[in-house]
């Protein structure tokens, strides 16, 4: 068989995922889920259904207690190095920014690529090229405290793809951002997606679900509705989206 008919490999696979909190609550019961690479999917339910929990175990910041999570491949529980996956297959963005305080917008996308094997040009240079395309040239210096929450949020983005991660992982991204805000990153999002990146995104919001390719419904730490997106022009020049029948 040659390379070009072998069957493509999911960004992610989930079988059977289990993860059991103190006093028996199971925040994820047997979940399944199989994502293919390019697609922006976004994971929607009612808070405490799991879906930051899977997010969190697809970042290797947390372990199942069954089943198992495959990431382009390789199966998480089976790394050695899980420092390394973080900082070269995964971009991490979260609801709260979680910016160094004491830093430049620039000082902290560099901060993401510490010990990825570059010189401080080398950082440099990626990380005012990040912010230049997330619309921040001009703001470079500028500390966190000087930015609006939307301009830290794509600071955080710039970060998460400081390493040239295969994927995005994002938990509520917009949570704390107003209509026009969200906007932006929606749309820094979906320029992240076309740029061939699969992008797994957390949300109670359907402003941002309007722009999947996928919405993944969760309740009770299972998947209980799984729906492809067809994007619309929508009539103020954006971009929505609408089920596809079938």
């Amino acid at each position: 068989m040659s390379e070009g008919d072998r069957p493509s490999v999911p960004a992610v696979e989930v079988s059977g995922a289990v993860k059991v909190y103190g006093g028996g609550v199971r925040a994820l019961d047997g979940l399944d889920l199989v994502v293919q690479e390019g697609e922006f999917v976004t994971i929607t339910g009612p808070s405490g259904c799991g879906k930051s929990t899977l997010l969190h175990l697809l970042a290797a910041l947390d372990h199942p207690d069954a089943g198992t999570l495959t990431v382009h491949g390789r199966d998480l529980a089976r790394l050695h190095n899980l420092s390394r996956y973080r900082r070269r297959e995964v971009g991490l963005v979260f609801q709260l920014h979680n910016l160094l305080p004491r830093l430049s917008a620039t000082a902290n996308v560099e901060v993401a690529m510490f010990g990825a094997g570059q010189d401080r040009h080398a950082r440099r240079a990626r990380a005012l090229d990040l912010l230049s395309q997330v619309d921040l040239s001009g703001r470079e210096e500028r500390l966190p405290t000087q930015l609006s929450g939307g301009e830290r949020q794509r600071v955080a983005i710039a970060r998460a793809l400081a390493n040239h991660p295969g994927l995005l992982l994002a938990d509520e991204p917009t949570g704390n951002l107003d209509s026009e805000a969200t906007e932006r990153i929606v749309e820094l999002l979906r320029s992240v997606n076309a740029s061939g990146i699969t992008v797994l995104l957390v949300t109670h919001d359907a402003q941002v679900t309007a722009h999947a390719t996928r919405v993944v419904s969760m309740r009770a730490g299972r998947v209980v509705d799984d729906r492809m997106m067809e994007p619309v022009r929508a009539l103020g020049g954006g971009v929505a989206g609408r089920a596809v029948e079938g």
